[in-house]
């Protein structure tokens, strides 16, 4: 079914500065501005929004866009953001959304569905970039994998930072200084950049994923593969993502990779199950069997993190001298490549939504259905539905 709106002036789309505590980043860079344009879309900015992205309010003018208050950006037909809906939760922003308005940016509404929640009663089209597919059409706009990039990248250069000896390798007349040991648990695209950024700096890498499918690429990266016995055959859903596995798996898991950490430097976790709490990989003994000085970065640490002991936002160090960090949004530290990289996702999006200068929401379009959440006052999507419906069965 096709259900088009005809627009009674220019569309006007709307970027709003960030309010997440430590949120850097920008939806919109100046550069996408002129193709928007090209499109019969008019961009508002509200003043400052790339700032901390590194993006000035000058370059945002001479692309084209206005600058504007707020409470103006809270007046477009569509607004890009890059955290949340702006639907009232604590961290609102201090534009207003309004009944009818389409707003798109990373919500996590399966994880938590509130917030789809509070979409609906605001009577917005929610649109959550986290929920893009993974197709071959898709993937000039899937925001996970773009953000995923940075957050494997940045986490090795944590690790190196924390770390009290150096990556690679060094012969000199002091002597043959060996390179760091890193493992990196988790082979999507996170920990393949992880992979990748460790192995330039000089690491001897190897890494674990519990998807048999996923060997072929941790070695085209020059890393060797970490192999648990009897990896059973459904470890993958038909996105290509991990899923859940049963307990006496999970207790193997963790059991084989204790052994493996015993002798690394640094550890670079990075798995998640979309929907679902980080999976424990690491358990408190594991930690407790790690060489004194060794480093822990838990990129899963927003999700409960992979490793048992780590802390959203924290850094732990150990009785044994090992550092565990829990950072929740690495990405949001590199912000002016994650924004122009979230920015060209959010710009391929938009050609679904807006063609010929019409704003057109296609429900045959397999990824606009996939990432509409909420129209008309009411959640459409059926895996958010489902997840919020067992969450309030879960509360009963």
């Amino acid at each position: 079914m096709n259900d088009s709106q005809e627009p009674t002036r220019t569309l006007i789309l709307g970027v709003p500065r960030e309010r997440e505590p430590g949120e850097k980043r920008v939806a919109l860079v100046p550069s996408a501005v002129a193709t928007l344009l090209q499109a019969s879309i008019d961009v508002v900015v509200e003043a400052g929004a790339g700032a901390q992205a590194g993006f000035s309010d000058a370059s945002y003018a001479s692309h084209g866009a206005r600058l504007v208050r707020p409470e103006e950006v809270g007046e477009a037909d569509l607004v890009v953001r890059v955290r949340g809906w702006g639907t009232g939760s604590s961290t609102a922003p201090a534009e207003a959304s309004h009944p009818g308005q389409i707003v798109i940016g990373l919500a996590d509404p399966v994880g938590d569905p509130a917030v789809a929640r509070e979409a609906a009663e605001r009577g917005i089209s929610a649109f959550a970039l986290d929920l893009i597919p993974r197709i071959t059409r898709a993937q000039t706009m899937d925001v996970l994998s773009s953000q995923a990039t940075v957050v494997g990248y940045k986490a090795v250069l944590l690790a190196a930072d924390r770390l009290s000896r150096m990556f690679p390798m060094l012969t000199t007349a002091a002597g043959t200084v060996p390179p760091a040991q890193v493992l990196v648990i988790g082979a999507g695209v996170a920990g393949l950049q992880a992979i990748a950024t460790a192995r330039r700096l000089g690491a001897v890498v190897q890494a674990y994923d519990v998807r048999p499918a996923a060997q072929e690429e941790i070695e085209s990266l020059g890393a060797r593969t970490v192999v648990i016995p009897l990896v059973p055959a459904a470890s993958a859903d038909e996105g290509g993502y991990a899923r859940e596995l049963d307990e006496a798996f999970a207790l193997r898991q963790q059991e084989y990779l204790a052994q493996v950490v015993a002798a690394v430097d640094v550890v670079i976790c990075t798995a998640l199950i979309p929907g679902a709490d980080a999976p424990i990989l690491l358990t408190e003994a594991a930690v407790r069997g790690m060489q004194p000085g060794s480093v822990i970065i838990d990129c899963a640490a927003e999700r409960g993190g992979n490793c048992e002991l780590t802390r959203p936002d924290e850094t732990i160090v150990t009785d044994g001298e090992v550092t565990i960090l829990g950072p929740t949004n690495i990405a949001a530290t590199v912000p002016h490549d994650a924004s122009s990289m979230y920015s060209r996702n959010v710009t391929a999006f938009l050609s679904l939504l807006v063609k010929d200068g019409r704003l057109t929401i296609d429900l045959d379009d397999e990824i606009v259905h996939a990432t509409l959440v909420t129209r008309d006052g009411e959640i459409v999507n059926d895996r958010v539905s489902m997840a919020l419906m067992t969450r309030e069965v879960q509360h009963v």
